[in-house]
């Protein structure tokens, strides 16, 4: 197969392109697919950046909650739409010619399956918001997309589950960090603590990048590490934490375990090459003047 497919049931697709109960066609390029409609399923952090981004390139894009009157005021009246996993009766109102990106841990299994099987038949592409806490904690080698998952887990379970039955590009996502999750004040709060311990980061508007990449570039039913390709200790950051912002001192602490060391190049292969964001410590001094800046 190549690099680009949609799923639908659309009329005019023939037999011979089905894909695990879909049918599957080459994706047509971006400006000849009119509407382009995107629901992001969930509209959390990670919908704040997605939503305007896909609105700059040209998607007429939905964002979705529970209770969109109280949680989607950054989202125009129009794109706001009522989607709760657990009400059916909300089901509908995910309009059904729309790709979707999935940003929530589709949980129940039983309820996600029963959703995507009445609701996505017809529907387009699936993008599906993974965690690399799938691969589990303790890694002494480079983990990538053929290391083995903790398959024990409920949420992974069921995100294997989407992928394989419903070809959902499954993109397995770093520790992410931006405005309003900024890594500095998880030290200051101390969310974390200085251990020679791994930890894999990803800067939230990469992520929304490589969402609307996926879109167009991703191949169906694979699944796509999700990181800024550099891994550090923790210990380090809190070096240059305390260097460049004059932050701690912090006694350093055992480590409970190594961490994982993520390898990104099946995603810089296909699907994202170039960061916005590759420097940690350029990013963070962005955030912390920007944070300035908006008190004076």
């Amino acid at each position: 197969m190549g690099h680009r497919f949609i799923l639908c049931y659309a009329a005019g697709f023939t037999p011979e392109n089905q894909l695990n109960g879909f049918r599957s066609t080459s994706l047509v390029t971006s400006h000849h697919r009119q509407p382009r409609s995107l629901v992001i399923l969930g509209a959390g952090y990670t919908g704040k950046v997605l939503y305007p981004l896909a609105k700059t390139q040209g998607w007429r894009t939905y964002a979705t909650s529970r209770s969109p009157e109280t949680h989607l005021g950054h989202i125009h009246p129009m794109d706001r739409l009522t989607f709760n996993l657990d009400d059916q009766n909300t089901w509908d109102n995910i309009p059904r010619d729309a790709h979707v990106i999935w940003c929530f841990p589709a949980l129940p299994q039983a309820k996600a399956k029963q959703f995507l099987d009445q609701r996505y038949r017809h529907g387009g592409r699936l993008i599906l918001l993974g965690s690399t806490s799938a691969y589990g904690k303790e890694r002494h080698n480079p983990v990538d997309e053929s290391t083995p998952l903790n398959i024990a887990l409920p949420r992974v379970q069921s995100e294997e589950d989407i992928r394989k039955s419903c070809g959902a590009v499954l993109l397995r996502l770093a520790g992410l960090y931006g405005p309003d999750r900024h890594v500095l004040d998880w030290i200051r709060k101390g969310k974390v603590a200085n251990r020679t311990q791994f930890v894999n980061l990803i800067h939230i508007e990469d992520v929304a990048e490589i969402c609307l990449a996926a879109l167009d570039k991703a191949v169906d039913g694979e699944t796509y590490i999700v990181s800024d390709g550099h891994p550090r200790q923790w210990s380090e950051i809190f070096t240059e934490a305390s260097k460049r912002w004059m932050l701690g001192p912090y006694p350093p602490s055992p480590a409970k375990h190594s961490g994982k060391r993520l390898t990104i190049n099946k995603l810089q292969a296909t699907l994202y090459a170039s960061f916005l964001y590759p420097d940690l410590y350029q990013a963070l001094d962005e955030i912390e003047q920007g944070r300035c800046q908006h008190k004076k």
